[in-house]
Order: structure tokens, then sequence, then C-alpha cells
């Protein structure tokens, strides 16, 4: 008999948002993840994060520049590439 196993997926991101008197707290403009596996050691982790955050606020700021946002109360409306 064949058992499953849940495996448990683990991500590490970054999230480039509109700058609010709240820490972390402005509209989110995009988001950036990668998967992270067991083998990753903490360089890993920290080369992976910093990735995303250049992903991130590179996306992010490209779509305000461009008018690609609508700030709706508290979220942003993001019409991408």
């Amino acid at each position: 008999m064949e058992q499953a196993y849940a495996r448990g997926v683990k991500l590490i991101g970054a999230t480039c948002h509109y700058v609010t008197a709240d820490l972390d707290a402005g509209p989110i403009i995009e988001q950036e993840v990668e998967r992270v596996q067991h083998f990753h050691t903490p360089a890993d982790l920290v080369r992976l994060g910093r990735n995303c955050e250049r992903v991130a606020i590179a996306k992010g700021i490209r779509f305000h520049v461009h008018d690609r946002t609508i700030i709706d109360g508290h979220r942003a409306i993001v019409f991408p590439d």
C-alpha cells in the first residue's frame, strides 16, 4: 500500500508597495516569490530574497512610472504589461 505524505511548499519573497505612515501597509503594486528547498543554505536564501526584492521593485517602479497603477482606497489596481 502506498502512503502519501503532504509536502509543504516553502517560499521566499518580496513585496513592492506604496509608502504610507504605517510600515508595510501601503497598497501592493507587485509581489515576487521563489520556491525554496531543504538544501538551500542561509546564503542561498539571502540571494533568493534579494533577487525577489530586485524584481519586485523594478516591476513596481515600471508600473508606476508608466501609469499602469490606480489607487483605489487601500489597494492598488495594476495593469501589468
